[in-house]
């Protein structure tokens, strides 16, 4: 482990494994899960020769100028109630960046957008009794490929430095130590939290789910953290989609 890691004083619980290369960290957090790790491992890795984002996508971060890494969860909570963790691990991310000098908001259900542009995604995949958190920031990143220049942002450029990795680390690892215990009946605390950070709460979106395409006003996040979409219908309870998008204001 170099020193950047080294000297890293995780909180109470966690304990990390740095890597400077890896297929996906998701995946080796994974793997550990199955062979008996107990809640709290983290995996970091520099490079990632298979990492990904929602959907399958592709992620790629440079060496060095990204934090990339993966921790492992073994909530107490009914299984059905897991899904919720995407939504208090955005909070914790958004919450974690608010010590770099920045407001960051949740783009629902799990990106971190800083200023209308995603500075961080996050990949929350169940096994049986395991759920892994799977986390990427743009830290250091100064220039990024012609198709998400005007989509993607980071902590150097919103900050005009980059802070230490190290650091952005452990705030996020104490702000989800805060919150990944209430997923249940104290879910109404990050809830409103959440709400306060939507950043789609009264913009046009348009989304996909499967093979159909819904449109209308974001309407906020219902009790259930839900997406509320407001429709020539009414309003709908968005579970889950596979994109959303906002629309441009006419």
């Amino acid at each position: 482990m170099n020193g950047e890691w080294q000297d890293a004083v995780l909180p109470e619980g966690f304990r990390l494994e740095h890597r400077e290369a890896t297929g996906s960290t998701n995946d080796d957090v994974r793997e550990a899960a199955r062979a008996g790790a107990t809640a709290g491992l983290v995996v970091a890795a520099e490079v990632q020769a298979a990492g990904r984002g929602r959907r399958g996508a592709a992620w790629v971060c440079p060496p060095g100028e990204g934090l990339a890494f993966s921790l492992l969860l073994r909530p107490a909570e009914k299984k059905e109630l897991w899904p919720r963790l995407s939504l208090v691990a955005g909070l914790a991310v958004a919450e974690a960046l608010d010590r770099c000098g920045v407001f960051a908001e949740v783009k629902w259900p799990n990106d971190i957008w800083i200023g209308g542009r995603k500075v961080c995604g996050i990949l929350v995949e169940a096994g049986e009794n395991f759920v892994v958190v799977g986390i990427g920031i743009n830290v250091g990143v100064r220039g990024f490929p012609d198709a998400l220049a005007d989509s993607a942002t980071s902590l150097a450029i919103e900050c005009g430095e980059a802070p230490a990795r190290a650091a952005v680390l452990v705030a996020v690892l104490e702000r989800l130590q805060v919150w990944e215990g209430c997923i249940g009946s104290r879910f109404g605390e990050p809830l409103q939290r959440l709400r306060e950070r939507c950043a789609l709460t009264g913009k046009r979106v348009r989304m996909n789910r499967g093979d159909e395409v819904l449109s209308g006003e974001a309407a906020g996040i219902g009790d259930g953290g839900e997406l509320l979409l407001r429709d020539a219908s009414g309003v709908r309870k968005i579970v889950q989609a596979d994109e959303v998008r906002v629309l441009a204001d006419r």
